[in-house]
């Protein structure tokens, strides 16, 4: 599934993954610059990797274990490490209108170098959920992606009904 913009962005080009944190945040590395900067994936919420404030929260909201969490999390990010290790070329797009999230990270579309979304791979694979936490223009499209998933027991979704 090809990226298409549907809200005003920016392109940034000439990065690499540096480390992915978990299924929905990597960090990122400027090939010429070595900047690096976190980037928050727009449209979804995969499980956590750690027990935080945030797995509790998810614990809560779920009625799953946080244990089931983690492993679901794991699953995550080893699906996002299978599709775009470490050293992988990304181009990022930002919807300038929804730059940052609440902890200030970027917000951001990866683009991998196949033109894929790592975003709709995420969905349509079932390794994330769709979330409204941060606004995208692409959001009701990840919603059915999400929902297709879900119907169909991908993913996460062979093991659970929601998370």
């Amino acid at each position: 599934m090809q990226y298409e913009a549907k809200a005003p962005f920016i392109v940034e080009t000439h990065w690499q993954i540096e480390e992915v944190l978990d299924g929905d945040s990597i960090i990122i590395c400027n090939r010429f610059t070595q900047l690096k900067k976190e980037i928050r994936l727009y449209g979804l919420d995969a499980p956590e990797v750690k027990i935080n404030r945030k797995m509790i929260e998810d614990e809560e909201k779920s009625s799953l274990p946080a244990e089931l969490l983690l492993q679901l999390g794991l699953q995550s990010l080893q699906f996002v490490l299978s599709v775009a290790p470490p050293k992988t070329a990304v181009t990022i797009i930002t919807e300038l209108e929804n730059y940052y999230d609440y902890w200030n990270r970027q917000l951001g579309y990866v683009i991998l170098p196949g033109g894929e979304c790592l975003n709709d791979l995420l969905l349509i694979n079932g390794y994330a959920k769709a979330a409204n936490n941060y606004f995208c223009s692409k959001l009701a499209n990840y919603q059915i992606l999400n929902r297709d998933a879900q119907l169909n027991e991908i993913g996460i979704y062979s093991q659970v009904k929601r998370f």
